[in-house]
């Protein structure tokens, strides 16, 4: 584990709080591959033993954005909080680049566990788990098998594997799957042929053709100023053209139930898209749980605005469940 240069000029989507310091650092997960995350710390910390928080997400985002602003504003709170950069994205290592796995992407998540429990400011007992968007899901299945984690928050949740496997409200027809399986596995032969991976169109930029209005929210995030980010996936960029594989049969809420009887708290918008994700991971969770609906919020007002988060409910909830 090493800590990297934090005077590197970097670009942030958020200002720092002038209550924490931040600290560039890096460890291995189990597969070896190196991950770099964001350490934020209360200033005057003492001797102090604090709860710990690991944050990751959204899927195709980066440290810097949503996930640094939510670690950001809960270690002003009093946390000592780590975001990630997942595997093959960001400033963490892997290759080839913008690749995502359901397994590795679940380790990630127990790989900054392992990080964090070591900090000497840190309660070891007392470590909880945020995700965003994609990193939802995968942060739940993360905490189904990892019993470090004492209590898990979602935010404007996404199941990746439910989505690409089954499509935008599950209306994919098995013969629509049949037909994308074919095409992904004819991929790989011509990817081997070429000795690397082909890309997906960039993503977010919008064409002059009527646009769904999450399209256009995405956009307004993620490719201007409020969210744009040049290492991120969502930013003009884009995941490998196969990407989708390993989620197409790997449901991320298998085990969902095992988490109990440790607490779930889902935070979702009201006219967000992608409520549904959420409303179905609160019914198949066991108790404790709690869905929590922001009214009027859309997708991704739940990633950057201070004024709808709700961050006194996300504070209170860690309080009183990481005893």
């Amino acid at each position: 584990m090493n800590k990297l240069n934090s005077k590197k000029t970097e670009q942030y989507t958020f200002q720092l709080s002038d209550k924490v310091t931040r600290e560039r650092v890096t460890f291995k997960n189990r597969y070896g591959i190196t991950l770099v995350g964001d350490l934020y710390i209360p200033k005057n910390i003492g001797n102090t033993k604090f709860s710990a928080l690991v944050l990751s997400g959204p899927f195709g985002a980066v440290k810097e954005q949503s996930s640094g602003l939510y670690a950001n504003e809960l270690a002003s709170r009093g946390f000592v909080t780590l975001a990630i950069d997942p595997s093959f994205t960001g400033e963490s290592g892997g290759e080839p680049r913008n690749v995502a796995s359901v397994d590795i992407n679940t380790e990630d998540v127990s790989a900054a566990v392992d990080f964090i429990v070591l900090q000497k400011n840190v309660d070891s007992n007392k470590i909880g788990a945020i995700g965003i968007c994609g990193w939802g899901g995968v942060t739940l299945n993360a905490t189904a098998v990892d019993k470090r984690i004492k209590a898990v928050v979602t935010s404007t949740m996404y199941d990746m594997s439910r989505v690409m496997s089954r499509g935008y409200y599950d209306k994919i027809t098995k013969e629509e799957r049949t037909d994308i399986l074919e095409k992904l596995s004819q991929q790989r032969t011509i990817d081997a042929k070429n000795g690397n991976p082909a890309y997906q169109p960039a993503y977010n930029e919008l064409s002059g053709d009527e646009q769904p209005q999450f399209l256009i929210d995405y956009h307004d995030y993620y490719m201007t100023p409020r969210g744009y980010h040049p290492r991120a996936v969502n930013s003009g960029n884009a995941w490998t053209v196969t990407t989708p594989l390993s989620f197409m049969n790997f449901p991320l809420m298998t085990y969902i139930k095992e988490i109990s009887p440790r607490p779930i708290l889902f935070i979702h918008g009201e006219n967000a898209h992608s409520l549904y994700f959420s409303k179905a991971a609160y019914e198949e969770a066991e108790e404790p749980k709690e869905l929590m609906i922001i009214p009027n919020a859309v997708h991704v007002d739940l990633y950057d605005k201070l004024d709808i988060i709700p961050f006194d409910k996300i504070v209170n909830f860690f309080d009183d469940n990481l005893k």
